[in-house]
C-alpha cells in the first residue's frame, strides 16, 4: 500500500446545512488472489478490511495510529461500520482507499471511505465506521474524549 496524495489542508464540506471539518489520505492498493471468489470478484466483506486499510495508513500519515492510541492507554475498537456496494472490484483492480476523519463533538472517531477502481475512478464501494475510546487494560467506554486526541483535533481539524 502507498499513499497517494495527503490532502495537507482541511476539508469544509456541508451535509445537512452543517459545516464540517474533515482530513483526508488516499491510499493505493491492488486487490490480491486471496480476496476474489470464484467468479474473481471480491467477496463482500472485503471491502471492510479495505476501510481498515485506509484507516491505517490514514494514522501512520498523520500520527494517528493504534499504536499511538496505546501509547496513551486506550484503544479504539470498532463499534459501528456500513458499507454501501456500487460496482465489483476484481482480482487484479488497482483501487483508490479514500479515508476521510471527520470531526464530531462527542467522544469517538468517526471515519467515512470511497473506494475507486483506479482504472475508472468509478465508485465502487463507501461507508463508514465509529469508533470509542476505552481504557487499554480495563475496556471501561471512555465518555470523554482523551487530552492527546483533543490536541490532535485542533492541530489537524482546525
Amino acid at each position: 500500500m502507498t499513499s497517494l496524495q495527503n490532502e495537507g489542508g482541511n476539508g469544509i464540506s456541508k451535509k445537512r446545512d452543517v459545516v464540517r471539518k474533515s482530513l483526508t489520505h488516499r491510499t493505493e492498493m491492488n486487490v490480491r488472489f486471496n480476496e476474489a471468489d470464484p467468479l474473481g470478484i471480491v467477496w463482500h466483506g472485503h471491502y471492510l478490511r479495505y476501510f481498515e486499510d485506509g484507516r491505517e495508513d490514514f494514522g501512520k500519515a498523520f500520527g494517528l495510529s493504534y499504536l499511538d492510541f496505546y501509547r496513551h492507554g486506550f484503544a479504539v475498537p470498532v463499534v459501528s461500520a456500513e458499507c454501501q456496494y456500487k460496482k465489483p472490484l476484481r482480482y487484479g483492480d488497482h483501487m483508490i482507499i479514500e479515508t476521510t476523519c471527520v470531526q464530531v463533538a462527542s467522544a469517538k472517531l468517526t471515519f467515512e471511505y470511497k473506494i475507486f477502481d483506479a482504472a475508472t475512478m468509478g465508485l465502487a464501494a463507501h461507508g463508514s465506521t465509529i469508533q470509542v475510546f476505552v481504557d487499554a487494560k480495563t475496556f471501561d467506554l471512555q465518555l470523554t474524549s482523551p487530552d492527546f486526541f483533543e490536541n490532535w483535533k485542533k492541530t489537524h481539524l482546525k
